[in-house]
């Protein structure tokens, strides 16, 4: 989970960092007007690997959502955005009950709705 929460705070500071110099000495225009959408999901059926995103940027303005099935049997979506003047703006929704195992026990044995 930890990789996933690093993934996209990269990909937020990336998607909101103004581009400054060139590579390799080629000049980029610093008044271009970045504009972009993704998205991608994951539903296997085996491993129980259920997520989501999407994200799409037009200028300064960056929105998305990721989604994912947590361990413990909760649906876990953040909704962000991001611009120049607020910066990184997450809302974060965890939705369903959380089903813990007892002393000793696995998640891997707790039956969960998928």
């Amino acid at each position: 989970m930890l990789k996933i929460i690093v993934l996209f705070a990269c990909l937020a500071i990336v998607a909101s960092a103004q581009y400054y110099g060139g590579y390799y000495g080629h000049h980029e225009d610093h008044h271009s007007h970045p504009k972009y959408k993704y998205e991608y999901g994951v539903k296997d059926h085996h491993t129980k690997d259920h997520k989501s995103q999407w994200e799409s940027r037009d200028g300064d303005h960056t929105k998305g959502q990721y989604t994912l099935d947590e361990a413990d049997g909760t649906h876990r979506v953040v909704d962000y955005s991001s611009d120049h003047k607020r910066g990184f703006q997450p809302h974060v929704q965890r939705i369903g009950h959380a089903k813990h195992p007892h002393h000793g026990e696995s998640y891997a044995n707790i039956h969960q709705h998928y």
